[in-house]
């Protein structure tokens, strides 16, 4: 244990050392703040509510979405309905809408950028072992008492840290911007969601963590499968290239394919867990845990094909 915790450390020195892997960090805090500043300046001042003006805007947007739906396909109702049934909650429940941006809705919206994580955090887990071959180094790492596996997996490990970092900041950064550009008043804000037909209010902040958790087992899919890519075939173009290719364009392809029942099993119909807090699968019968269940086989392949390429082959570097 003692042997694979140095590892590890080892790895994690490799990577903040590295002037490539501190920009990013940089980068990913550069993004929020010009996000901000964008969505600022380009946002009108909220104006108060006059009585319930609020729910007649509501009613009418709820009469638009009815006649919307008929014209749209089948598969593309979910998220119609979806807004129907918040706004006739809020209707019901007298919730009106927050006017304009607030803290949580500025750090919601920053979750997209999970996915320039997963793109950050792929550069780093397809170069980290490939680049070993290229360099010839991977030789002075396997001449210590230490098992190839111990190696592969330090390096794993190492890089879900940088991703699990990148979140942290991620957070912390966008609740700081958001609350000092668009006000603190938000905090007690509660989260509708809709799941089933039926709306339900949750706690914004349990809303938040639950769905950095969901965006946090897609950023682990995506970097163990650049971890393989890399590892079967050695090469740090390849595996960042064809990983961050599929990160693009997979989740299209299966928006695509949503109308045949078979998408539900493709690996990139189920990264997305947030789906099912939005309450609009891909497919409709889909599930969390038929989601959950899914990946887990795709990950076992991916860790299983990685470890066995990585500790069979020749070293010829």
């Amino acid at each position: 244990m003692s042997s694979m915790l140095r590892l590890i450390q080892n790895e994690n020195m490799k990577i903040y050392r590295k002037g490539t892997n501190r920009i990013m960090l940089l980068m990913l805090v550069g993004l929020i703040l010009a996000a901000g500043l964008i969505l600022k300046l380009n946002t009108p001042s909220p104006k108060p509510h006059v009585n319930d003006s609020w729910k007649q805007a509501l009613i009418k947007e709820n009469k638009n979405l009815e006649k919307e739906i008929k014209k749209v396909p089948k598969e593309s109702q979910s998220y119609l309905k979806k807004e129907i049934a918040i706004n006739q909650y809020r209707i019901d429940h007298h919730l009106p809408p927050v006017n304009g941006l607030h803290i949580w809705k500025f750090v919601d919206l920053m979750t997209n950028l999970v996915m320039v994580i997963a793109i950050f955090t792929i550069i780093l887990a397809g170069g980290s072992i490939a680049s070993e071959f290229n360099s010839g180094t991977i030789k002075l790492l396997l001449i210590r008492p230490v098992s190839r596996t111990a190696v592969l997996f330090s390096k794993y490990i190492a890089a879900l840290l940088y991703a699990v970092l990148m979140l942290v900041v991620l957070f912390i950064v966008s609740w700081l911007v958001g609350g000092i550009l668009f006000g603190f008043n938000g905090l007690t804000q509660p989260y509708l969601q809709y799941h089933n037909g039926h709306v339900t209010e949750t706690n914004m902040v349990l809303y938040i963590f639950k769905e950095y958790g969901l965006n946090g087992v897609q950023l682990l899919m995506y970097v163990t499968l650049a971890a393989m890519i890399s590892s079967v075939f050695r090469n740090s173009a390849l595996a960042i290239g064809l990983s961050i290719f599929l990160l693009m364009v997979g989740p299209t392809a299966v928006q695509f394919l949503s109308k045949y029942d078979w998408v539900k099993y493709v690996l990139f119909a189920n990264t997305n867990l947030t789906q099912y807090i939005t309450g609009t699968p891909v497919v409709s019968d889909m599930t969390l845990g038929f989601s959950i269940a899914v990946l887990a086989v795709y990950y076992a392949a991916f860790v299983l094909i990685g470890w066995l390429f990585f500790t069979k082959r020749d070293i010829t570097a």
